[in-house]
């Protein structure tokens, strides 16, 4: 099992990573604005990950767009996924825009040999101080039909989808970056609402990775989701009958800090379901996962295979590339009527 997926700290390798990128526990490698200072630069660094690495690595990023765009100049201006409700004549054209914003930032990320976005976001919009507009809505029926749209543009390039943060964030005010947020309400509400977008997408199979929330859900169980047997073994495996990869949010954040030392949240995440441990923005700990983690004797390499991306879908250059041009169009000129 290849569980761990790593940063890296600037534009270029160090010897250390180098290094480290060719351990048989690496899965991945996610990228951030501290990676990025141009098209070029972006390009060689993926190439040199994937020159260092002994596997086939997914190289990922969040990419969402609005607040989340870890690449700026050079990449289109992605709208937050909550403006793409505003500013229309109709819904019909949401989910048009929703599909041009999937496959515009899909297709970008592609060209630079990237892999995967974590997305999209399938939290409703309530009164969660991070996610706000990040969220498509917050009605619960048009999360799922504007992700789904979202989703298919996504495909359309030949990107996987990754749908966080299970089973919902947006219910709870305190950022899970900062805090460890707790959700009092009843199960029900939680499954009739901030779930049932993630349980339309995984009817609909539309999901390849799932991430969950740092969020504790106090009346189910007394662990953060990402932890959480009940989470992600009963709920998600058992009664959603999800079968791709469960990616944890990244270990490093508050809301993961209860669960002991970064050693100690990997195993625990691992433990309870998940598929890949995101290990972020702390090197030293992640350097103690890589040489203390055990795992259980079972292969991940068709899971990593589902998220890397289908080059072959997409022509290149983007520049010759008229669906390309078009969707970019259609952002660009909804960019400036909101």
């Amino acid at each position: 099992m290849r569980p761990i997926i790593l940063d890296v700290e600037g534009y270029c390798l160090t010897p250390t990573e180098k290094e480290y990128l060719s351990h048989p526990l690496v899965a991945g490698v996610i990228l951030f604005t501290r990676n990025y200072d141009n098209i070029v630069q972006l390009k060689e660094l993926v190439r040199e990950i994937r020159l260092h690495a002994t596997q086939q690595l997914i190289i990922a990023v969040d990419h969402e767009g609005g607040r989340v765009q870890r690449f700026r100049d050079g990449f289109t201006m992605l709208p937050a996924c909550g403006k793409l409700l505003s500013g229309t004549n109709s819904f019909s054209d949401t989910l048009r825009l929703a599909k041009a914003s999937g496959f515009v930032m899909a297709s970008e990320l592609i060209a630079c040999d990237i892999d995967l976005s974590f997305a999209p976001v399938l939290d409703i919009d309530g009164i969660s101080d991070v996610i706000k507009d990040r969220a498509f809505s917050d009605d619960k029926l048009e999360v799922a039909q504007i992700a789904s749209y979202y989703i298919d543009g996504m495909k359309q390039a030949g990107m996987a989808s990754c749908g966080k943060h299970f089973p919902g964030h947006g219910s709870v005010k305190a950022d899970s970056h900062v805090a460890l947020p707790i959700d009092k309400r009843q199960p029900s509400e939680i499954f009739l609402n901030d779930m049932l977008p993630f349980e339309q997408l995984i009817m609909a199979d539309k999901l390849d990775a799932i991430m969950p929330s740092h969020v504790v859900y106090s009346e189910c169980d007394p662990l953060p989701c990402g932890f959480s047997e009940y989470w992600l073994q009963k709920v998600l495996k058992q009664k959603l009958g999800f079968k791709g990869a469960i990616i944890s949010d990244d270990i490093s954040m508050h809301g993961a800090s209860f669960m002991g030392n970064h050693l100690s949240r990997a195993s625990s995440a691992i433990i309870a379901g998940c598929d890949f441990i995101l290990a972020c923005n702390h090197p030293i700990a992640a350097m103690s996962i890589i040489d203390g983690l055990q795992v259980p004797n079972k292969s991940s390499e068709v899971l990593i295979s589902s998220l890397l991306a289908h080059k072959k879908n997409l022509a290149l250059p983007l520049i010759r590339n008229n669906n390309w041009i078009e969707n970019k169009r259609l952002l660009t000129e909804f960019a400036e009527r909101v």
